[in-house]
């Protein structure tokens, strides 16, 4: 299957490539599905301007939404703390809104944490990124008032773009499990967040019924949500204790 791409990316593109290189990015991303926005060099998301390349996936509108729903909830100085970070969309863009938040970015890749640093110098904001393995080490020197994570969650045998082999396997899928993210930080969240807490998750809209009955007998006093994305599948699971 063969890339399109469409008139706004096709301007970028010849605003940043010139003559036989041009030519070169256009091929590749036409027959060899490499992805527009790497070839382009950054996004915009939620507000800010996102640098992306291969050291982390490619921010979605999914996420974006994600990062909405979450931000229209929060109050002036909330701790966050974004696990699998990624690129750091989601803990630039939510302090880029609001500079009062005190937000933390983790993830296990020493690529990805380099291009999230990046990104929030690239948009001036102050975000701490650690290097943590969220599936092992839950140990922190504070508690927080959001978690918020969009983790690798596809499955071994759902089939995905083409252009996604550009992008970290790693966080993509979860192996062969791919609930073990959620399971993992839904058992030690209450540990790491103040009474009053929002846990905020993009899932995989084939799991919500699971992962919501998962939320509602660990957090059985907490309000659980599932809300839909812009296809209106099932792709949030929002947990608040209020």
């Amino acid at each position: 299957m063969n890339n399109k791409i469409d008139k706004p990316s096709l301007s970028l593109l010849k605003e940043k490539y010139k003559g036989k290189d041009y030519d070169d990015i256009i091929e590749r991303i036409v027959i060899d599905n490499y992805p527009v926005q790497y070839a382009i060099g950054n996004v915009p998301f939620y507000g800010s301007i996102i640098n992306v390349d291969e050291r982390a996936l490619i921010p979605r509108f999914e996420t974006e939404l994600l990062v909405d729903i979450v931000y229209k909830k929060l109050k002036d100085n909330s701790s966050i703390l974004d696990l699998c970070t990624g690129s750091g969309c989601i803990a630039v863009s939510l302090k880029n809104k609001n500079k009062s938040f005190n937000v933390t970015g983790v993830d296990i890749s020493d690529n990805a944490l380099e291009l999230a640093s990046e990104n929030a110098k690239l948009n001036n904001v102050d975000v701490t990124f650690l290097k943590k393995d969220v599936l092992k080490d839950y140990k922190y020197d504070k508690k927080y008032d959001v978690i918020i994570s969009n983790p690798p969650y596809v499955k071994l045998s759902e089939y995905v773009s083409p252009n996604t082999k550009y992008e970290p396997q790693n966080a993509l899928y979860a192996g062969s499990n791919n609930l073990v993210f959620y399971e993992t930080i839904l058992d030690y969240a209450k540990e790491i967040l103040n009474d009053k807490f929002i846990i905020a998750f993009e899932i995989n809209s084939q799991d919500g019924k699971v992962l919501k009955s998962l939320a509602k007998e660990k957090y059985k006093s907490a309000k659980v949500s599932l809300l839909k994305d812009y296809n209106k599948l099932d792709r949030f699971l929002i947990i608040e204790n209020e």
